[in-house]
């Protein structure tokens, strides 16, 4: 047994037990219903970008509670097809949609890119969603108290919505979508493998928003927001925790489906490898995670990209014909 073996081999038998709700199912059918029937209402406007073989959109889309989401949308113009398949980023906290050169990878390899804002993030994109009530250090306590009200209801139906303003563009093939991320991203993206059948592959890194308890058990990155809410609200312990289960990407990973690439760090103590560990185990279909041993929250940078690139291509040779 080599070092990386020994060192991994309880994370792969590693299921807490879940704490999904009995209602969980209705729950998201509902949630998502209730987002679908708000009209997409998207735009998106060429800009004059200095590398003339891609054609790069400014975009918008309106989510569930009409809140305009900002984002970019790049199509390599270069390669003269109709239809390309299409690679949905999702940023991690406190970020945005980025700048249109971090994705020129993709673009290369032939997909059309969709980067969003998450709301109320780094980015350009507020809320109008509903808040009852105050809220401890930064987004992940927002509407804790409440799972329709809380942060991370309207930001999953967010990313849902991308992925159906990716379909609806004329140089998309809606049966080729990717979605991708790292940290929150990678939550983003194992929410969306799970709670919509349209993308073909998740690429997941460093995920967050899994084995949530033990995350504000150990106030690990932006749930010790959620720690700290609690501090100040003992008495709200349970409800907490209870509205929270419908959030946890554990609870979701019964549900996904597609082919899924992921990979954590051992030395992460932003987003603890084993709490991941608890969604990786219980996904069925064809998976495959990247260990880096002796690096933190950057993971595996560069290396990974070089891991994805080299899995699509792979995965899906026709594709890039």
């Amino acid at each position: 047994m080599g070092y990386l073996e020994d060192v991994t081999k309880e994370l792969f038998n590693y299921m807490p037990e879940l704490t999904r709700q009995e209602d969980f199912d209705r729950f998201w059918e509902e949630t998502i219903s209730e987002a679908r029937a708000v009209p997409l209402n998207s735009s998106r406007q060429k800009i004059t970008y200095p590398i003339e073989q891609v054609s790069v959109y400014e975009i918008s889309f309106d989510g569930m509670d009409s809140t305009p989401v900002c984002g970019w949308y790049i199509v390599p113009e270069f390669m003269q097809k109709e239809k390309y398949p299409c690679l949905i980023h999702y940023h991690g906290f406190t970020g945005s949609r980025g700048e249109p050169s971090e994705f020129m990878h993709w673009v290369l390899m032939g997909f059309a890119v969709v980067s969003i804002d998450c709301r109320e993030q780094g980015g350009r994109t507020g809320s109008r969603a509903p808040s009852s009530w105050g809220y401890s250090m930064n987004l992940a306590s927002k509407g804790v108290r409440s799972k329709y009200e809380y942060y991370y209801r309207y930001q999953y139906m967010d990313c849902m919505k991308a992925i159906d303003f990716a379909c609806a563009q004329p140089e998309v093939d809606a049966k080729r979508i990717v979605v991708e991320g790292g940290s929150q991203g990678g939550a983003l993206t194992m929410a969306m493998a799970a709670l919509d059948d349209r993308p073909a592959a998740a690429l997941a890194d460093v995920p967050s928003n899994s084995n949530l308890v033990r995350r504000i058990e150990g106030e690990h990155g932006a749930f010790a927001g959620v720690a700290d809410y609690l501090r100040r609200h003992p008495e709200e312990l349970d409800l907490v925790m209870n509205e929270l289960s419908y959030f946890d990407t554990m609870n979701m990973a019964g549900r996904i489906t597609c082919k899924v690439l992921a990979s954590v760090a051992l030395k992460d103590e932003t987003c603890p490898p084993e709490m991941y560990f608890a969604t990786y185990n219980r996904i069925a279909g064809e998976k495959e995670i990247n260990i880096y041993p002796f690096n933190a929250h950057e993971g595996g940078g560069a290396i990974q990209t070089e891991a994805k690139l080299k899995s699509l291509k792979q995965w899906f040779p026709d594709w890039f014909l």
